[in-house]
């Protein structure tokens, strides 16, 4: 009976867990308090976290329950990431909620977008420096466009052994757009410069909404082929919600879909971050980038926003080039409320949203274009 018992104590998680394992179960841990207790991408962070605990739980290898052997429950989900079929099917979800009619209303706000996915190439030369192979840095170069399913589809695609530490880092720091990007706006802005009120948008026709995701996915995709299978669920999603006629299937997406993806993909990335495999001396370095990553590209937005200033007779308020990250629709609220700080009148949300939905479209494309170049 004694032998009995202490073989079952031996086959328990209390027998078998090490130190690194613990450290993980207290990280699940906090990125739940932080989804619950102070509202940082809940949606996100709840799942993760929950997802960490479960890959840290430690078991005996050979019953087919860790994430990482064959033949698992948690193994077939996690397909869905390192195949690249969750990231597609979030953009197709995203697509079904966003309207696109801000950034059609004034296009030139579409340059934003694009100045802030220069932090992706910066980090990406960066990190070719630092000793990545060229699939690594471009994977821990596209943290910095703040986009959690195009960071994992990307690196499933060039570093399929990084997608833990680089998904993690991605939806960090997605969830700390409040925190990080505030003193970055304030460093790079003057009082005077944040104050500035822009004029309301036009008025965008119907037609113009529903010709748009069509043309739109013609020219990104033969431009960066390689970025069709996001963008042409983005825009396959805008168009459902934009026809009316396909009302039902538009709710599906953004309701259904989007929410049950969501939960696996949390579920097994954070499952994926064991801590034998996640604690090493290369995720610290990923984190690092992606932090780097992540300034840079909000740094650039701003910066283009005010040397646009220099040649518009309407000038626009700089702060809004902070969104030109794809942390929609976070980054476009943290402009909002920086701005309302100076001027409780001064109403920059919609016009925020314009370099933010372009930014997601950007850094698709840019990813798009990191993998042709490097496959």
């Amino acid at each position: 009976m004694e032998s009995l018992f202490l073989q079952f104590l031996s086959n328990t998680g209390f027998a078998l867990v090490d130190y690194r394992q613990i450290i993980m179960l207290c990280v699940g841990t906090l990125f739940i308090y932080l989804g619950i207790a102070k509202h940082y991408e809940p949606l996100l962070l709840v799942p993760i976290g929950f997802g960490i605990l479960m890959g840290n739980i430690p078991v005996i290898h050979g019953m087919g329950l860790s994430i990482y052997e064959e033949g698992s429950v948690l193994s077939y989900l996690y397909m869905g990431v390192t195949k690249g079929i969750y990231p597609p099917l979030i953009f197709m979800g995203i697509g079904a909620m966003t309207d696109f009619s801000t950034m059609l209303a004034r296009p030139s706000l579409m340059l934003l977008g694009a100045a802030a996915q220069a932090g992706i190439f910066i980090t990406f030369l960066g990190a070719l420096m630092l000793g990545f192979t060229p699939g690594e840095a471009a994977s821990i170069g596209i943290i910095g466009g703040a986009d959690g399913p195009t960071a994992i589809f990307l690196t499933s695609k060039l570093a399929p052994k990084l997608i833990g530490p680089i998904a993690i880092a991605a939806y960090s720091y997605m969830a700390l757009v409040p925190v990080i990007q505030p003193p970055i706006m304030k460093l790079l802005t003057s009082r005077k410069e944040r104050l500035i009120k822009m004029r309301e948008p036009r008025k965008v026709s119907k037609r113009e909404r529903i010709i748009f995701p069509i043309v739109g996915l013609i020219l990104s995709c033969l431009l960066a082929p390689a970025a069709l299978p996001l963008l042409g669920m983005l825009f396959l999603g805008n168009l459902l919600k934009e026809a009316t006629v396909t009302e039902r299937l538009a709710e599906t997406a953004r309701n259904s879909v989007i929410n049950t993806v969501t939960i696996l993909l949390g579920i097994t990335v954070g499952a994926s971050t064991q801590g034998d495999i996640f604690l090493t001396q290369e995720s610290i370095g990923i984190f690092v980038l992606g932090a780097l990553s992540f300034a840079v590209a909000t740094a650039c937005g701003l910066l283009f926003a005010k040397g646009m200033n220099l040649f518009l007779k309407e000038k626009i308020n700089p702060l809004i080039g902070a969104a030109g990250v794809s942390a929609v629709p976070d980054s476009a609220r943290v402009v909002h409320t920086v701005a309302q700080q100076e001027d409780p009148t001064n109403y920059l949300l919609m016009h925020a949203m314009a370099p933010n939905i372009s930014g997601v479209i950007g850094s698709a494309i840019g990813a798009g274009v990191l993998w042709s170049f490097l496959s």
